[in-house]
């Protein structure tokens, strides 16, 4: 419905009408929590052109940056941090926290509207998204990257566009500013948004969520039954579920920017074919790493200060970068597994891995991103250390007590192997065959073949994905706490 009256709308009231419809949308899931994204939106338009006007009078622009920076920041220690915060001073200093500090739990000092009535705030949907984006928004107009924006409607079609606002990618405005005042939708454009949604509707739907129930089954394992060939098949379906889960995402996202005539950036370079950590993390979500690396590790100093303030830099960053995805020890753990890799690369790891066959590398890369991914899916520390120990064999291998079979029934097999295939490069580099065919005579009726095969494929894929859907199967969603 909103593509139809956004193509009837006129470019006068394109933005209005994709405004209106992206806080349906979010109201539709958060009601009440709709206000503190409105609260964020008001602010951060009042702090751009306050510190536009400060940098054209002279003004105190550090000031009114900084003011920015705290008030987003703040937003999303409150909603984000402040529970994790106040069960950690409860661990550190017992029942006297609350007289000690003069606080009272976070949840008792706003309404029950926005409490989960368990004695926890709620976490809005996508709040680290749209903070991100709106103080990207700020620092870039005082470092005169852009110009404020002046239109409200704008400012705010910005924050809170739905295609992209609960899952990313970050978007920054630099990049849609000209788009957000002018923009068309082409036959082209639009037809590549919906075949580039659906190819991101299949990996979610067919791909990661059916990886999921053997993934969440294995992680729910008492220890003791947890044998090693057993864990290193449920690390392994969680690490293509997250992937297919996230890129599935980022490919809707893109699509669906592309048939409102928006052109986001990729998220996403098939990170499991890097060989190493450091070229993973510029395939894997590449609108975050960016993101900490123009506005955090390079105002830190980047690599320009000497190997040990590099390496300072480096866990800094993926300390924050652990936290950014959840308030917990073991988010923070593995930022810091990330960060060493990183600092090792760096002193000298890097050059003895260039040394070795490919193979070897990808291999690196492949171990060490599932082991990360160990503490990124467990509960909490202990079972992280738990499950790599099995990993490693202190429960021994079994295939009579825990057989595969049990947890990998066929769609999961067909998964698994879909995933593995589709973490290569393989389908864009044939798109991108296809596409340079057009052009020689000789191959046109090859072309023209591919391209119904493509079209036929596709609608297989969005055809199943919507039965999985009207049928209510299993459809998590690993970054609502984001």
């Amino acid at each position: 419905m909103v593509l139809l009256l956004h193509l009837l709308a006129g470019k006068r009231f394109r933005n209005t009408l994709l405004l209106a419809a992206s806080l349906y949308f979010y109201a539709w899931g958060e009601t009440l929590l709709v206000a503190i994204m409105l609260v964020s939106i008001a602010c951060n338009y009042g702090f751009g052109l306050w510190v536009a006007h400060a940098r054209e009078t002279g003004g105190r622009a550090k000031l009114a940056v900084g003011v920015a920076i705290a008030f987003d920041l703040g937003l999303l220690i409150v909603f984000k941090y402040a529970n994790w915060l106040w069960e950690n001073l409860q661990l550190m200093f017992g029942s006297q926290a609350a007289p000690l500090l003069g606080w009272a739990h976070p949840s008792d000092l706003f309404a029950n509207a926005i409490g989960t009535g368990e004695g926890h705030l709620r976490l809005p949907i996508g709040i680290s998204f749209f903070t991100f984006q709106a103080m990207s928004y700020v620092i870039d107009v005082y470092r005169r990257d852009v110009a404020a924006q002046r239109n409200p409607v704008r400012f705010a079609l910005y924050i809170s566009l739905f295609p992209q606002l609960i899952a990313g990618p970050i978007v920054r405005y630099r990049d849609i500013a000209v788009q957000l005042a002018e923009r068309t939708v082409s036959r082209d454009e639009f037809a590549s948004g919906v075949r580039r949604f659906v190819l991101g509707l299949g990996k979610k739907m067919l791909i990661a969520n059916t990886l999921a129930v053997p993934a969440d089954a294995i992680f729910a394992l008492q220890p003791e039954l947890l044998p090693a060939n057993v864990a290193w098949i449920g690390i392994l379906c969680y690490s293509l579920q997250i992937y297919f889960d996230f890129s599935g995402y980022s490919d809707m996202a893109i699509g669906l920017g592309k048939m409102f005539g928006f052109d986001f950036l990729e998220n996403f370079r098939h990170p499991y074919v890097a060989r190493s950590v450091t070229e993973f993390w510029r395939r894997w979500h590449i609108s975050l790493s960016s993101w900490f690396r123009d506005y955090l590790y390079i105002p830190l100093g980047g690599s320009r200060r000497g190997s040990a303030r590099t390496a300072m830099n480096l866990l800094i960053v993926f300390l924050l970068c652990g936290l950014w995805h959840g308030a917990s020890w073991s988010f923070v753990v593995w930022g810091l597994f990330h960060g060493g890799f990183l600092v090792l690369e760096r002193v000298g790891l890097g050059e003895r891995l260039r040394r070795l066959p490919r193979i070897a590398q990808h291999t690196y890369v492949i171990v060490a991103c599932m082991l990360g991914w160990v503490f990124f899916r467990a509960a909490d520390i202990e079972q992280a250390m738990t499950f790599i120990g099995s990993l490693f064999g202190t429960r021994g291998f079994s295939f009579e007590s825990q057989p595969l079979h049990a947890f990998l029934e066929s769609p999961a097999w067909l998964a698994l192997l879909a995933g593995i295939v589709g973490s290569t490069p393989w389908y864009s580099r044939l798109s991108e065959r296809v596409e340079n065919c057009e052009s020689e005579s000789r191959l046109f009726a090859l072309t023209a073949t591919a391209r119904v095969g493509g079209v036929l494929l596709l609608s297989l894929v969005f055809g199943l994905s919507v039965m999985l859907l009207a049928a209510g199967t299993y459809n998590p969603f690993i970054y609502f706490r984001f």
